[in-house]
């Protein structure tokens, strides 16, 4: 499941306090890419349950939070880790090149 974020007490308790790795997904309505990354993303949230936690957040309602994190293009992927941006990725990704960097993190 991924969780939506609202706020930055909502991203701070769900990302940043979090025991797991937190793939964030910084996106918006408008962008198509966005749209076609999300199916990918859901997926990848099953396959990583208890491994890693998948959160959502729209650009267009938390635009601090964006630009707090350098968020200067959408979709753009952080992989939060004791609540620090440990890897960033910027545009769509095929699934396989996603799983790829999960998997090389999760092994570090």
């Amino acid at each position: 499941m991924i969780q939506s974020i609202m706020g930055e007490d909502n991203f701070q308790k769900a990302v940043l306090q979090s025991k797991l790795p937190v793939l964030v997904d910084f996106w918006a309505n408008w962008c198509p890419p966005c749209s076609a990354a999300a199916p990918i993303l859901e997926g990848l949230a099953k396959e990583y349950d208890g491994k890693i936690n998948f959160a959502k957040v729209n650009v267009d309602g938390n635009s601090s939070l964006a630009a707090k994190y350098g968020v200067a293009a959408i979709p753009t992927m952080l992989i939060f880790k004791d609540g620090q941006p440990v890897q960033q990725m910027v545009g769509l990704k095929p699934k396989k090149e996603l799983k790829k960097i999960l998997d090389d993190f999760l092994r570090e």
